[in-house]
């Protein structure tokens, strides 16, 4: 029989076998190993400096993408334990998100125990909010809200979906060593897609839950509860769904008309979700949900119909929109003609011109109409007047203020109503990120009848020409320009 002491001291010397245990992971990959952990591991160690600190081996950064529940915070957060424990003895590591109080309902959480089962002082139990904190002579900081913070040695970008280019690109620039970003891939399009993942310097890594074997049953099982298809029924293929199509008698995508077939329980209790399949359990891009235009029709050309043009501003790092529009009963009508910051209202005259839209002749013979943002960066004193726009009429161009009498949501949902055509042209990538990108808010994971104020540019602009052809006793305009929209006044 052990007395109390003894027990004590047994439990403080099984505790330390633990933590003992849990070190000697950090150190040593093995077949449980989760891959993404091991991933970083071995891209960290393989970098190879010349004399003058260049990197002339190696990945400069890693790429984590995949599934929920995969591993892949877990493991940034072990590689962020394991440098300060055994390979650095004093640097500087900044993990970024979005903003800073998602900090608090993840990685708190993932630092709380982690730090435990490492024996490190461990500030998270108690501590409301925490800015920075320290393992050994190694600091590591909490970054959110746009905030790129100093120089670093290693950078984690957490759900690097959700973080703006210009951040990244501020944070890399200061990286003395390496970084990496892990997230959901809940868009097909994305600019850390297009500017990151394809350059030789940047590893990646695609996992899901299924990579995990530590992954508690209950999460599995909610993950696994999604799947709208019959397990067996399809396969994956260069990061595409395939399935048998009866009617070819070859294994295809699928389509509208070449589906599998339903999942034998999932579909009749009501949890089966193609998108939360996609992306949290198979790991693949797919559109965000909660997407304001998830159905839009891309054509070639603008239809031969009276039009007007519409303009959002957009200065220094937000794009300047400007879209051609038409409206009947049923559609929309939409070309792209400029997606770039325009600092003065000089500059924005000689791309008004090179793009073809038509100035005044005359006081009584007006040019094409143009729809513009009631509010910019120019506003002055005079009751709140737009000196973008008043400069562009003082200029000769037939530009009018947007008059904006009712919520955003609203003339969103009235939008939504009718059929929307865009334009391809050469500024589809950037439209095809707004497209999938402009979603709603959401609360708890749902989401309500608010958009987020972020990949909007392109819409804000589209939304001003419909609410101009829905509200025209609200443009003060002339009999001319309501008849170039196609509108009896």
């Amino acid at each position: 029989m052990l007395t109390d002491a003894e027990i004590i001291e047994l439990e403080t010397l099984l505790k330390e076998r633990d933590i003992d245990l849990f070190r000697s992971q950090l150190k040593n990959i093995d077949a449980i190993t989760n891959p993404n952990y091991k991933f970083l591991f071995n891209a960290i160690n393989e970098q190879q400096y010349n004399r003058y600190d260049e990197l002339i081996g190696g990945f400069r950064g890693c790429a984590l993408e995949g599934s929920s529940r995969s591993g892949k915070t877990w493991a940034g957060v072990d590689i962020i334990i394991w440098l300060c424990l055994f390979v650095e003895t004093k640097c500087t590591i900044n993990i970024y998100r979005e903003t800073y109080n998602e900090f608090k309902t993840t990685l708190y959480d993932d630092f709380k125990r982690r730090l435990d089962d490492y024996g490190l002082p461990n500030k998270f139990h108690n501590a409301e909010e925490i800015k920075s904190f320290k393992i050994n002579g190694s600091t590591i900081y909490f970054l959110g809200d746009g905030k790129h913070g100093g120089g670093c040695d290693y950078a984690f970008f957490n759900e690097i979906m959700f973080i703006k280019q210009s951040v990244f690109d501020h944070v890399e620039m200061r990286c003395r060593k390496f970084w990496w970003s892990d997230y959901n891939p809940s868009v097909t399009e994305h600019w850390f897609f297009d500017k990151v993942l394809n350059r030789p310097d940047v590893g990646f890594l695609r996992t899901t839950f299924l990579d995990n074997p530590f992954i508690s049953p209950q999460e599995k099982n909610k993950i696994l509860s999604y799947e709208p298809w019959k397990p067996g029924s399809y396969i994956i293929k260069d990061s595409v769904i395939h399935c048998y199509n009866k009617a070819t008698n070859k294994v295809e995508p699928i389509s509208k008309t070449n589906y599998p077939p339903p999942h034998p329980t999932n579909i009749n209790n009501g949890t089966a979700d193609e998108f939360m399949w996609k992306v949290y359990g198979l790991g693949l891009r797919g559109a965000m949900k909660g997407v304001v235009f998830q159905h839009v029709e891309w054509i070639d050309e603008f239809p031969d119909l009276a039009h007007i043009y519409t303009n959002d501003f957009g200065f220094t790092t937000d794009p300047n929109s400007l879209n051609k529009y038409a409206e009947d009963a049923y559609n929309i009508y939409i070309e792209p003609l400029i997606y770039a910051p325009i600092e003065t209202s000089d500059e924005l005259i000689e791309v008004l011109k090179a793009v073809g839209v038509k100035p005044n002749k005359s006081d009584f013979d007006l040019g094409d109409l143009i729809i513009c943002d009631s509010s910019d960066k120019y506003t002055g004193e005079n009751k709140g007047t737009v000196e973008m726009v008043k400069a562009l009429n003082k200029g000769g161009w037939n530009t009018k203020k947007v008059s904006k009498t009712k919520s955003v949501m609203f003339h969103l949902l009235s939008m939504k109503s009718k059929k929307i055509h865009i334009v391809k042209n050469h500024l589809y990538p950037q439209v095809k990120k707004e497209q999938e990108n402009y979603r709603l808010k959401e609360i708890n994971g749902i989401a309500i009848n608010q958009p987020i104020d972020d990949w909007n540019h392109f819409w804000d602009s589209s939304r001003y020409g419909h609410m101009a052809y829905n509200n025209q006793p609200q443009i003060h305009t002339t009999t001319k320009s309501l008849s170039q929209m196609g509108i009896n006044y």
